[in-house]
């Protein structure tokens, strides 16, 4: 394990500065990182030379020598001449928030899409920083910050950068076409959108898999889930079924967090193009954390960021469990959830049904024996509530949206 000293520095306008330092302290963990001390300093703005005083940057070269430290974490992004002049000072690596998360994430991800994602990221964000931070990318050295982009980062420079950056914006591109193709048949397929969005670590995961075992869904297909920040990167869908025969599919995406850097944004905006195209969203928020308050701030900021507007929201208010007291909640569609109990999933399941179908209408189609194969395309799109043969044909109740109310317009009684 490394070993690390972090750095922060109070502004007078991050009013969440205490859990952030928190929050460093628990990415550093996830890394795998062992934290030795950390040192704080408050200042109305960063300084040109080290973002911290002079004074700061000799208090923490006194921890490292008497620590024996051999990485230093700072809590927020930092320029290149910063990161130049604190390692030449401090004569050891330097790391900011935002490389951190990019090695989590780096780490993380297992598929395909998550791979090119994290990695068009960590290029952009080495882009600007190749003359700047070159020390730092040319150490031959293992360790959270280390893993650049692809295998050749010991001879990266700007034009391999920018060729790498093209190449792999064209490979996501192919992606994000195969995911709108699929988003678009599930449209016209009757086939309704649920997606999961919410800060790392809030239980989406575990409330995906109650859903999955409260429901008629088979329960072969479920979602990985552990207590630790980003735990999955993989968009991930299950077919849920509803007693009913109500169906609609649940999508389970990357957690979002305090300063989550703008190249991670930009690289997993196909994947978080689920969230905007869905036809409900259910904000999953830990309301055990005490910051839980800021946390939806922050998800609130990021679904603006990605262009989520006129989509209903349920905010579920999840690990009830853990309080003695249920909190007054600011949001008239909320419900308190206890995934890991299942306590509450029914009541969520069914708020989710009242939502999605309420724009269903209930009809009688007369079809045709000779057009039998519209009936058969409604057993497997739609809803199909009662089937009588008649002599004239196939006498069908069913439950239809707007796609497929005009599409069959002709045969409804």
């Amino acid at each position: 394990m490394e070993d690390a000293i972090l750095v922060g520095l109070n502004l007078p306008e991050d009013h969440n500065f205490e859990n952030s330092m928190l929050e460093l302290a628990n990415l550093a963990q996830a890394c795998d990182v062992n934290v030795l001390h950390t040192v704080t300093q408050k200042k109305d703005a960063p300084t040109p030379d080290y973002y911290i005083g002079e004074g700061k940057v000799q208090e923490i070269k006194e921890a490292i020598e008497t620590l024996d430290a051999n990485l230093v974490i700072f809590n927020d992004e930092l320029s290149p001449t910063h990161i130049r002049n604190l390692e030449n000072a401090l004569d050891i690596k330097v790391i900011d928030r935002t490389v951190l998360i990019l090695d989590i994430f780096a780490k993380r991800a297992k598929t395909k899409e998550a791979m090119l994602q994290v990695e068009l990221a960590q290029a952009s964000y080495f882009l600007p920083r190749i003359i700047g931070a070159y020390k730092n990318l040319s150490r031959q050295k293992s360790g959270t910050g280390s893993k650049g982009p692809g295998e050749q980062q010991l001879e990266l420079d700007r034009r391999f950068l920018r060729d790498r950056v093209t190449r792999l914006k064209r490979e996501l591109n192919d992606l994000v076409k195969i995911r709108r193709n699929q988003r678009e048949r599930r449209k016209k397929n009757d086939m309704f959108t649920v997606a999961l969005t919410g800060y790392t670590n809030s239980g989406k995961s575990t409330l995906m898999n109650a859903i999955i075992n409260v429901s008629s869904t088979h329960k072969d297909k479920y979602a990985f889930e552990k207590n630790m920040l980003f735990a999955t990167l993989e968009t991930k869908t299950r077919n849920i079924h509803l007693n009913n025969n109500h169906r609609f599919l649940l999508t389970d995406t990357v957690g979002f967090i305090d300063k989550l850097p703008h190249q991670l944004v930009e690289a997993f905006k196909s994947t978080l193009e689920e969230i905007s195209e869905a036809s409900l969203i259910l904000h999953v928020i830990d309301v055990s954390n005490p910051n839980h308050e800021n946390q939806i701030k922050i998800v609130e900021n990021v679904l603006k960021e990605i262009g989520v507007v006129d989509i209903p929201i349920i905010y579920v208010y999840n690990k009830v469990d853990l309080l003695s007291d249920l909190p007054v909640t600011h949001h008239d569609d909320s419900i308190f959830t206890a995934a890991k109990n299942e306590y509450n999933i029914d009541r969520l399941l069914e708020r989710i049904d009242d939502e999605i179908y309420k724009k269903i209408r209930k009809v009688s189609l007369l079809i045709p024996f000779k057009n039998a194969e519209i009936y058969s395309e409604l057993k497997v799109n739609s809803n199909v509530l009662e089937t009588n043969y008649l002599d004239e044909g196939i006498e069908v109740t069913v439950e239809l949206n707007e796609y497929h109310l005009n599409k069959y317009k002709q045969y409804i009684k």
